[in-house]
């Protein structure tokens, strides 16, 4: 590839976007024309995973390159300002890059820049202390009736659904990417840019606009959720409008999906949008950007009566992730890659592809030889965890060679063991089951040499420990980057 002019750097996120809700993953209902392009125009990664399925730890992936130990937050815990030795920002700005955030980050503090020059914010309803998003300051002053942004009564985490009050033009979704836009048009022109465009949906509310919740309404092709043998005890009533669990009817299930569905292609739309703006505005910036799409996390839509994230499972760990190429890179294109891949691999692929440093810190790897065909020495299993899964005996952690994963609760001891090329929907437990045996003390002993070798009490002596009382909820990490941040911010004090 030539490196005679650095790529700008276009990180887009989706928040909750399952990993086979695309269209180029094959999904049977999903439209996402435009995510497919780019798709085609370089790399659709089948095994990317988030290391801790919920919104701000995983966010800390992204933002660090490190993994969950080393950044510190181990489940949805922690809001404290953190000093980190590097972000992906931060070390961009350094090189020259103009960075901006767009949309939801789900930092702490809110305002905190983390190495970026400027943030424009959607972080939905949360207002703590002083502050309020820029999208819901923006809402108030033009909206165009007495009525609210969430007037439809649909909540934050709800597998309720329903299309939106909203006209399209006030949507967060439409927000997001006219913000993005706003920032191509009037950014510095004499540098490179990093922009992390960053949409709050397919996030609950599952409330599109009433056009893409007809796209889905009579589809025929809306797959029924899995249900696993080992699901019964999660089939009960849950009378909870944001139950994480719990049996709801067919007529609910099938709205949930129609709804998340159209959310989905709603953003990939208004992808498209900005793109159409890029390339009309500044074609040649957009032939020479390097473009990373993925979420944070994914949502379990009712697969074996669970709902949100935090879980182990393929519809909370597995995410959506493509690589476009800058068009005078010399790579094949349509790559589909098997590899499995991570949330902390996007930053020093980012600073590859800019030719910066990649910090000490970092513990994920680029992806770029990889994708140029120079490596196949790659990481054979991954590890990841969510210590708290609403309540104490879900908490787990889990571990994955791409082809199996075993599973532990680590409050209770119990396991699950999945073949996932047998059986991707994780529907039967295999966990007694002879034949798999070897592999499955395998997975177990890397998770217990994982935990022991970073000095979690879970692994002793070369074996799990079960934590009845409950487990590491932020690893010492967190308590070291908390202290850096106080001296730093003391001593910046007049």
């Amino acid at each position: 590839m030539s490196k005679q002019k650095r790529p700008n750097l276009l990180l887009i996120t989706t928040d909750q976007h399952r990993g086979d809700c695309l269209g180029c993953a094959g999904h049977p209902a999903v439209e996402t024309p435009y995510l497919d392009q780019l798709a085609s125009e370089g790399a659709l990664f089948t095994k990317a995973y988030t290391a801790v399925p919920s919104c701000t730890p995983a966010r800390s992936c992204i933002l660090t390159g490190m993994d969950q130990w080393h950044h510190g937050r181990l489940t949805m815990a922690g809001s404290d300002a953190l000093e980190f030795p590097a972000t992906l920002p931060g070390e961009l700005a350094k090189a020259g890059y103009h960075t901006q955030g767009v949309g939801k980050m789900h930092f702490f503090p809110q305002r905190r820049l983390y190495g970026f020059h400027h943030l424009v914010l959607d972080e939905s309803s949360r207002q703590i202390g002083r502050f309020v998003s820029d999208y819901r300051t923006w809402f108030e002053e033009r909206k165009e009736g007495l009525y609210g942004y969430r007037d439809h009564s649909v909540d934050w985490n709800s597998w309720m659904a329903r299309p939106t009050h909203l006209p399209e033009h006030l949507h967060p979704t439409y927000w997001t990417a006219s913000e993005g836009i706003k920032f191509i048009k009037n950014r510095d022109p004499s540098k490179p840019f990093f922009l992390w465009l960053s949409f709050a949906r397919p996030h609950s509310p599952y409330d599109p606009l009433q056009v893409y919740w007809d796209m889905y309404a009579d589809s025929l092709d809306i797959p029924e959720p899995v249900i696993g043998d080992w699901a019964e005890e999660f089939a009960v009533f849950n009378a909870d409008v944001n139950a994480p669990w719990g049996r709801r009817t067919p007529k609910e299930v099938r709205r949930a999906r129609v709804g998340y569905y159209g959310s989905i292609t709603f953003i990939d739309h208004q992808i498209g949008r900005f793109l159409y703006e890029l390339r009309h505005f500044a074609p040649r910036e957009l032939a020479n950007t390097l473009i990373i799409f993925t979420s944070d996390h994914g949502d379990m839509l009712g697969d074996h009566y669970h709902w949100r994230k935090t879980y182990a499972y393929e519809g909370s760990t597995h995410v959506p992730f493509i690589v476009r190429f800058p068009q005078h890179w010399d790579l094949p294109r349509h790559q589909v890659r098997n590899e499995l891949v991570e949330l902390r691999d996007i930053m020093p692929t980012l600073l590859d592809a800019a030719g910066v440093d990649i910090p000490d810190s970092v513990d994920g790897q680029s992806l770029l030889p990889l994708l140029r065909g120079e490596t196949t020495d790659w990481r054979d299993h991954l590890q990841g965890e969510h210590t708290v899964s609403y309540g104490l005996e879900w908490g787990n952690q889990w571990v994955t060679d791409g082809r199996h994963k075993y599973v532990w609760f680590h409050h209770t001891g119990r396991e699950f063991f999945f073949d996932l090329e047998q059986d991707p929907g994780e529907c039967r437990n295999l966990i007694n089951d002879p034949a798999y045996a070897e592999r499955i003390d395998l997975l177990r002993r890397r998770l217990a040499e994982i935990n022991e070798r970073r000095g979690d009490p879970r692994g002793q002596d070369g074996k799990l420990v079960p934590q009845p009382q409950g487990a590491l909820r932020l690893s010492p990490y967190y308590e070291k980057w908390k202290r850096r941040a106080e001296e730093i911010d003391h001593g910046a004090q007049p």
